[in-house]
């Protein structure tokens, strides 16, 4: 890959790769810093990557990184903190937030119980349109894996999203 072609990458895909660390992690600051990281790790070896594989390379570098980051910062959710909104009872029953959200918010917040193989694999084919073989290959799973994993959140959205007390 000539620098030109690494500039063209930096140029096509790193709002995209930013988008979906983002949404993973919700922490602005550290998406930066993994898409950053992305790019040093894509410059170091550079010479190595066909420009064809580059949009690959890069979306499976940040996955690799942010689950990294998911494994060593371990994150809990305070329910009884006054910052959080309360989805789940203790039953593990939906509870409708205070006031009433659009859908967006609501499948955001469906997004958020998914597990993180899950989320990962349906923002991947969702939002940023990879087949399932490159899912595979950007996640480590097998296609079929792949598509398990969607079947399942989508069900799971599905019928979350239905769920008549989110729009009352």
């Amino acid at each position: 890959m000539t620098i030109k072609d690494y500039n063209n990458c930096v140029d096509l895909y790193s709002d995209k790769a930013f988008r979906f660390v983002l949404k993973n992690l919700k922490d602005e600051e550290m998406a930066k810093d993994i898409i950053q990281d992305t790019f040093l790790k894509l410059w170091e070896k550079h010479e190595n990557v066909d420009f064809t594989k580059a949009k690959s390379y890069i979306f499976t570098s940040a996955y690799h990184t942010m689950i990294d980051y998911i494994r060593k910062n371990k994150r809990f959710i305070s329910y009884d903190s006054e910052e959080s909104t309360d989805f789940m009872d203790s039953l593990g029953r939906h509870t409708p937030a205070k006031e009433s959200p659009d859908l967006k918010s609501i499948l955001n917040q469906a997004l958020d119980l998914l597990s993180k193989e899950q989320k990962s694999v349906i923002l991947l084919r969702d939002y940023e349109k990879y087949s399932y073989k490159e899912i595979g290959e950007i996640t480590g799973l097998s296609e079929a894996q792949v598509k398990v994993y969607i079947y399942r959140g989508r069900l799971f959205l599905r019928n979350y999203i239905k769920d008549p007390s989110l729009v009352i």
